[in-house]
């Protein structure tokens, strides 16, 4: 329980995809017009938790890897298949969290779940800076980045950058209370691919323990 719990609070924030083609934008500027212009998206990630060691050189975990789909407001798919198989999805109302290892599902109410957190800036409303307080974060390692610092002070996330690139979200960093970093890494970003109006309905596996919170 404690695994995949930690996992969809990392998550349940971590998507971040596909954008507006914006040469030599600001990352503002990239990131707004992403926001502005792209109702869904799909694509794949690879995230690393990154532990803070008092002064010293953080420590990486193994990495985790899989795909996502999202549609707005507060509908996704955030799918874990390496180095296990989780399930995180949303249908506009509910989120369900799946371990397919343990079989268990986790609900709960989206509500004002999203909020302040990381993945309202995905699939979330378009109003961000009700919520966030967005500046500009410099240049590193090729890419734009934005700052995001939610204004909610009871959040789990201190800080978000998120890295642009031609328009498109490449990377975002999570910065938790504890010194922790989840640092995720976008690719084959896909805007506005064509979804069923039943793409993001849960399927309750056979079978599984379910827990309500």
């Amino acid at each position: 329980m404690k695994r995949f719990k930690s996992m969809a609070v990392l998550t349940a924030g971590l998507l971040l995809a596909g954008a507006a083609s914006v040469v030599n934008a600001s990352a503002l500027e990239q990131f707004k017009s992403f926001v502005s212009s792209t109702k869904a998206a799909k694509g794949e990630f690879v995230q690393t938790q990154v532990k803070g060691t008092n002064g010293d050189t953080p420590k990486a975990n193994k990495n985790s890897s899989g795909t996502f789909v999202f549609a707005r407001p507060g509908k996704f798919i955030w799918t874990y298949s390496k180095p296990y198989e989780q399930v995180l999805q949303a249908d506009g109302d509910q989120m369900f969290i799946y371990d397919k290892d343990l079989n268990q599902v986790t609900t709960k109410k989206l509500g004002d779940a999203l909020g302040s957190s990381p993945a309202a800036i995905l699939f979330g409303s378009n109003d961000l800076e009700k919520n966030f307080t967005l500046s500009e974060g410099g240049t590193r390692d090729g890419l734009e980045w934005l700052k995001a610092v939610p204004k909610a002070k009871d959040t789990s996330f201190e800080q978000i950058t998120i890295g642009l690139k031609d328009g498109l979200p490449a990377a975002m960093e999570l910065k938790d209370s504890f010194g922790q970093t989840s640092v995720l890494k976008f690719s084959k970003i896909e805007k506005n691919p064509a979804l069923s109006a039943t793409s993001f309905k849960f399927v309750m596996p056979k079978g599984a323990d379910v827990f309500n919170n």
